[in-house]
């Protein structure tokens, strides 16, 4: 039996699951478990961690006896930090606990409070939810904590990233002081030690070899491509893998809905993830893809947290991820429990060096090349066909007798053009695209890197100014504004521009194509108190503008002598307090 020390409830659930070995963080935590402790593990998304917390509960919450106890107030607590994890979480501690006769509820932001409620008051032994909807219920006092042996934090970073920590420390502080307390985290930052050292005592540490690594069961793929040719790439990459279930990551929403859109005209059955949606628009676009009704899912990076879909083995990040985390996070949808897995990225020759670097950082190795051609999924197209469950089979009477008088008529090369024919319009049409090639000059033969080089800058487009809600009031510095609006905003030092500090906000550029994606990435990351905003069609800011009494909404306190300028673009300007540093 593979896992010998488990309650036999829980063995057989594995056994009739076809588990076979534990994986390394299972086999980690169940070591480490032993008596109870308390655990704070580094472990990625796709590692079996759920399984693994599952498994480390089963004696605190079980014992020697071979059922659960009457649902009553729950003995285990999982919070997660979105709906589809939390629900993910559920569907898993359901099979794993059920021969046990154990009943896991969740209680999730987007479902009917009143049915959780209902649920809670008849009893339960587990209940996972996130953050906000569970302190929900403690408050209105649905959710009785007083009987709990255990919780659980789940991917705790992303939590915090979030904002989540306010209720994560109102519900731990609610739950019994003699709790076991499992926190893990993809990656375990200062927030998440602080966090650890406050509700948790004599946390035993473990971070599995390994984890940090790319997933040995995903192939790497780095596709070279034209940026106007994405969509064709997509849709021969698609084709290309024939894959049963594949998502699409898009950085924006907007890209989202114009993917979907373009997928859905050329013949593919597809189905959006974005944050726009509801919650039931997004259960009904989840079930799709689980029953087969849908094979594309186009996602953005919010939207696509937490999901699992077992058949899912392709991974397409149309626009390239922000960096090596998103980059392991997206890729983490496939290649798990086992199961082998693709990621493959869209790489234009101007993108190819950040994409080198984010590589290394995740410690991956893809494989280079063109996107796949035309005539490369015709020949697909063809041994697919020859290969056919139809072609198998034999024939039928009325088969038989269709194909004397359909002979009566054709030879038999028309008949086999014919249905070849008949068979490719069922499958989307293949698109032409080309191979941009290397782009670049051999190693030896490069010249050195300048991100400060005038056509390089030009080549980024035009700069967007924004606006931050944080002046000199706050103590806004330069050498703390710049780390700051690059980690949350998921952009380079050499993407910042100008930098203007008044009294009461910042405003400074963005240059070219990393506008969109820093927005964005601001917005999602980091503490929502701190906030930018797009300067829509303003050329940034000068003294007339800055002015009170200056064009609406962009007044601020007079420029001048009250203002810092910081330039990071090029030379100073003659005409001090004038000069942008726009390329």
């Amino acid at each position: 039996m593979p896992f010998p020390t488990l309650p036999a409830p829980l063995a057989r659930a594995l056994s009739d699951r076809g588990y076979a070995d534990p994986t390394p963080v299972q086999a980690a935590v169940l070591e480490a478990a032993a008596g109870s402790r308390d655990l704070l593990v580094s472990a990625q998304t796709g590692s079996g961690k759920t399984v693994a917390y599952g498994l480390a509960m089963a004696s605190i919450l079980i014992g020697e006896a071979d059922q659960l106890p009457p649902p009553a107030a729950p003995l285990a607590l999982v919070i997660a930090p979105t709906r589809e994890l939390a629900l993910q979480v559920q569907r898993e501690l359901s099979w794993l606990y059920g021969p046990a006769g154990g009943r896991v509820a969740a209680c999730v932001g987007g479902m009917d409070p009143r049915r959780e409620s209902r649920m809670l008051a008849e009893g339960t032994h587990i209940v996972v939810g996130t953050p906000g909807r569970l302190r929900d219920h403690l408050e209105r006092r649905n959710l009785d904590p007083t009987a709990l042996r255990a919780v659980v934090l789940d991917e705790a970073d992303e939590m915090l990233d979030l904002g989540f920590r306010e209720d994560i420390e109102f519900i731990l502080s609610a739950t019994p002081p003699e709790r076991a307390t499992y926190l893990f985290s993809a990656t375990l930052p200062k927030a998440i030690e602080t966090l650890a050292e406050r509700y948790q005592h004599g946390a035993l540490r473990l971070a599995i070899k390994g984890e940090t690594k790319g997933h040995a069961d995903i192939a790497y793929r780095a596709v070279r491509i034209m940026p106007r040719e994405t969509e064709h790439v997509v849709l021969n990459l698609l084709r290309e893998a024939d894959a049963a279930t594949a998502i699409v990551f898009c950085n924006t929403r907007n890209a989202v809905r114009h993917l979907q859109a373009s997928l859905t005209e050329r013949g593919f059955s597809v189905v959006a993830l974005s944050g726009e949606l509801g919650q039931g628009e997004r259960n009904a676009a989840l079930q799709a893809l689980r029953d087969g009704r849908a094979r594309v899912c186009v996602a953005t990076d919010v939207a696509a947290r937490g999901i699992d879909l077992p058949s899912l083995s392709l991974v397409i990040h149309a626009d390239l991820p922000h960096d090596a985390e998103v980059l392991q996070h997206r890729s983490g949808r496939t290649g798990r429990a086992g199961r082998k897995g693709t990621s493959v990225l869209l790489i234009p020759n101007s993108r190819r060096r950040r994409a080198e670097q984010m590589f290394a950082i995740a410690k991956v190795s893809p494989e280079w090349s063109g996107p796949p051609s035309a005539d490369e999924i015709r020949r697909l197209d063809g041994e697919r066909m020859l290969s056919d469950p139809l072609f198998a089979e034999p024939p039928a009477e009325e088969d038989v007798a269709l194909a004397e008088t359909l002979l009566a008529g054709k030879s038999p090369e028309e008949l086999a053009a014919l249905l070849a024919r008949v068979y490719r319009t069922r499958l989307p049409a293949p698109e032409e695209v080309s191979d941009p090639g290397e782009g670049r000059a051999p190693r030896g033969e490069r010249p050195p890197y300048d991100p400060m080089d005038p056509e390089r800058i030009a080549a980024m487009g035009p700069a967007v100014w924004f606006r931050l809600n944080l002046g000199r009031r706050d103590n806004a510095d330069p050498r703390r504004l710049l780390p700051m609006l690059t980690r949350r905003g998921g952009i380079g030092r050499q993407e910042i521009g100008a930098i203007r500090i008044f009294d009461r906000e910042t405003k400074f550029e963005v240059r070219g194509n990393a506008a969109a994606r820093f927005a964005e990435a601001f917005a999602r990351n980091g503490s929502p108190d701190i906030q930018v905003e797009a300067l829509v069609g303003d050329a940034g800011p000068d003294e007339r503008r800055d002015r009170p009494g200056g064009p609406k909404g962009f007044a601020s306190p007079r420029a001048g002598k009250h203002q810092r300028k910081v330039d990071r673009t090029g030379p100073k300007s003659d005409k001090a307090g004038r000069h942008s540093g726009r390329a």
